[in-house]
């Protein structure tokens, strides 16, 4: 929460992930190229509650399976957020209903997921969502140089392991932004051509 307090000034928005619910295990780093990880024992519980609190506090908006709207500079933000699909917890709420009424004000349908499983976001691309953003990947974590994430440590293709890419379905286009942060796992604290990185995402108006 130091780390974070400077962004707590902000108006936010939070969606759990696996690794603020559980604390990390001692296993072999290279179970980690077999594919998404699993918990196949019970791993140390951290306070995620006091957590959550912490944000709650600050007025930011969990979106844990939840839907809500903030208006932000007279442009009306919908949110649709799910609990962590790497721990099969998320469930699609849908947008706020503002989202699809004859409003007039401007706005802006974003779907916000920790881990981006190809069936969230499709979720919420077929929900109307606008933009997608989610993290999990760690941007693969080591990277082969001018090659790109060898993992994404879920179902998403290895090519949108980080940065912003378009999630297509059913003739819909949405862009979606996948950041590959800044932390690493204290057991394997190693990241390889993949830097870390916090996203500044700047919105414009279609012309």
């Amino acid at each position: 929460m130091a780390a974070l307090k400077p962004l707590l000034r902000f108006p936010g928005v939070y969606v759990p992930g696996s690794n603020d619910y559980y604390g990390p295990m001692m296993k072999s780093p290279f179970t980690y190229f077999t594919g998404p990880s699993k918990i196949t024992r019970e791993p140390p519980a951290l306070p995620f509650g006091e957590l959550f609190g912490a944000f709650d506090d600050a007025g930011w908006t969990g979106l844990t399976n939840r839907r809500d709207s903030k208006v932000l500079g007279g442009i009306r933000l919908d949110f649709s957020g799910v609990d962590d699909p790497h721990l099969d917890r998320d469930v699609y709420a849908g947008f706020p209903e503002a989202a699809v009424a004859a409003d007039p004000a401007p706005s802006l349908r974003v779907g916000v997921a920790h881990a981006p499983y190809q069936r969230v976001l499709n979720y919420f691309t077929d929900g109307g969502a606008e933009l997608i953003l989610a993290g999990h990947t760690h941007g693969g974590q080591v990277c082969i140089p001018f090659y790109g994430a060898l993992v994404s440590n879920c179902d998403l293709p290895t090519s949108r392991a980080k940065g912003v890419s378009v999630w297509e379905r059913n003739g819909r286009r949405v862009p979606m932004n996948v950041s590959a942060g800044i932390g690493t796992s204290r057991f394997a604290p190693v990241r390889f051509a993949c830097r870390p990185e916090a996203v500044l995402i700047t919105l414009t108006p279609r012309s």
